[in-house]
This record gives structure tokens, sequence and C-alpha cells, in this order.
């Protein structure tokens, strides 16, 4: 690079500098910013540096000094901050429909906003490599096409598929593509699903994304849902039991009172809680009813009790006789 090449590019590199190297704990001295420019090819004077952090201040770089024994400069406040940039690492390490080679990628573009000193305490709380995490690499671009057919309108088609006990992936329908129409995408009990409409049914489904491939988005229009039809993705996740189906039912549930809390953190706060007996409450809520949802209720032992309707406690009881049997 032959020097002063890059001379007119002298305010850019500053700023590159002062956001790599230096935070809250860690500054910068004018001298030192004329030896890291002179890396770049980039000759400076002090006046000159002056005027550039003044223009870089006047264009929004929070650039504050500090004086002790020498002048220091430092980026105070950053587009995100430290334990913001923590916050998404953490999301990212136990997001498990993120691959690894995907979650190591996307950290390394976090850490980016952050100082390199700063960066080096993020990668000590990178746990990725020991991770649960899905293999299927298509499903950070299938999140973007889903998101594109849901504001245009489309209908999407794939390729969906389970894996064998040989851990081989076996497609369902004899590899023949499912076509769906797309309303909304759920990250639930660790896993990102697709919630679909069917016309034919005048219901909603979901798949896990992970299991999908070869997807490609429709020229057609997604089916359109009924006039009294108003889709919530939030209370469809309330009652789906970890996304299995199931018929709709009201159910009414009996809970000791230590449970007051497990209940609104499943359910919301706005659900409506009666006060029954001296150390229990009943709650009603509408729920697709699974082994998901009595594998739910079970964890609680005596308290919690199914209360109405019949047929779900006979069939609460039947589940309850059937898992017995293989002890």
């Amino acid at each position: 690079m032959a020097k002063g090449s890059n001379q007119k590019l002298k305010t850019l590199y500053l700023m590159k500098i002062l956001q790599e190297k230096t935070d809250d704990e860690n500054t910068i001295t004018v001298n030192e910013m004329i030896a890291e420019l002179e890396k770049y090819g980039i000759t400076s004077e002090r006046k000159s540096i002056y005027s550039d952090l003044e223009a870089l201040t006047q264009f929004g770089i929070d650039i504050t000094m500090r004086k002790t024994k020498t002048t220091g400069y430092f980026v105070a406040n950053r587009f995100f901050e430290l334990p913001e940039l923590k916050l998404l690492v953490d999301a990212v390490q136990c997001s498990k429909f993120v691959t690894h080679k995907k979650s190591n990628d996307l950290i390394k573009k976090i850490q980016s906003f952050a100082s390199k000193h700063q960066a080096a305490l993020l990668q000590r709380q990178v746990y990725v490599a020991n991770r649960v995490k899905t293999i299927n690499e298509c499903i950070y671009y299938n999140v973007d096409k889903l998101y594109t057919a849901i504001s245009e309108n489309k209908q999407v088609s794939f390729k969906y598929f389970e894996y064998t006990i040989d851990k081989e992936k076996k497609f369902r329908k004899n590899g023949e593509r499912y076509i769906v129409s797309p309303y909304a995408l759920s990250w639930d009990d660790e896993n990102y699903y697709l919630i679909t409409f069917s016309e034919k049914y005048k219901d909603f489904t979901h798949y896990r994304v992970d299991k999908m491939i070869d997807m490609e988005i429709m020229e057609e229009t997604r089916a359109k849902l009924p006039n009294d039809v108003r889709f919530n993705v939030a209370q469809y996740s309330k009652k789906v039991f970890n996304m299995f189906g199931g018929q709709e039912e009201t159910v009414k549930l009996h809970f000791d009172n230590s449970l007051v809390n497990v209940v609104i953190d499943r359910f919301g706060k706005d659900i409506s809680i009666e006060k029954s007996e001296e150390e229990q409450f009943c709650v009603r809520i509408k729920v697709a009813v699974s082994p998901a949802f009595f594998a739910w209720v079970f964890q609680f032992e005596n308290k919690v009790k199914i209360i109405s309707p019949e047929c779900v406690v006979e069939e609460y009881k039947a589940h309850l006789i059937k898992t017995l049997k293989q002890y």
C-alpha cells in the first residue's frame, strides 16, 4: 500500500480505530491514533486529528475525553450496549433451530458491534459447540422466504421430512411437495414453527421449519381466512402445548395456590382465576387436547386436577393407564 494512498479516508479509518479499540474501560491517545493510522498508510498531525474528532462527534459518534496521566479518547455510547449484545449472543446460543455454523457466523457479526476488548468478554460466554442444534442449514433462509411469502400474501411449497431410527431423512407423503398458506411464524419449545391455514379443513396447522427443504414461494395467493376467523399467534401458542395438535376444548382445571405463577406464566396475566377452596383455585382455558397437554398437567402431580369436560377427564385416565401398563 503506497504511503498516503488512503489519505482521503483518514476520518473513516479514525472512526474504525476508535470503535474497534476503545470503550468505557479502554482509551486511546492522539499519539496512538497517529500510530494506528500509520498502519493504514495514512500520515497525520495532531491538529488534523482534533479536527477529525470534532467532525466525528458532529456526525453522531459519542466520543468522550478522559484525563488521567495522559488524555485519552473513547467511544462512550454505541448502537448496542454490552449487556444488549450479551443478550443477543445468549439468544443465538439457545436457538436450537440455528445450526452450529450459522450460530458462530451470527455471533461473530454481533461481536463486531463491540470493541475488541468487549468482544473478548462476549467470546467467554459462547458455548455453542456442545449444544443441541438443528443440522438443517436451510432453516436460516427458509425463515426469510416465509416472512416474504407472508408479507406478499403468497402460498409456499416444500418437502417435509422426519428422521428414521438410522438417523436418515425420510420424506413424508412419499416426497410429494406440501403446498400451504403461511400466516405466522412462532418460536416455541426451542423450535421455529410455521403456522398455516387450510381452506379445505377450515383450520390452522403447523410445521417445524427445520424439517422443510426445497422451499419455494408460489405465485398463487394464500387461502383467505373466513370472515368469522381472527388469527392471533399468541392465543394459538397458548392453547397448543409444545405445538402438538388436538381437538380444541374448553377445559376446567383445579390448581393448588402454589401454582398460580405457573398458570400466569403459561396463559398470561389476563386469564380469569376463580378462588375455589382455601388453598385452591380454578381456571377455564381453551386447549388442544393432546399427550403434550396431559404431560404438562402430570408434571404437577396432585396439585392439579382436570374437572371438566368429562370426555377429557376420561381421556386423561386412559392416557395414564396406558402409560402405567409399560411398567
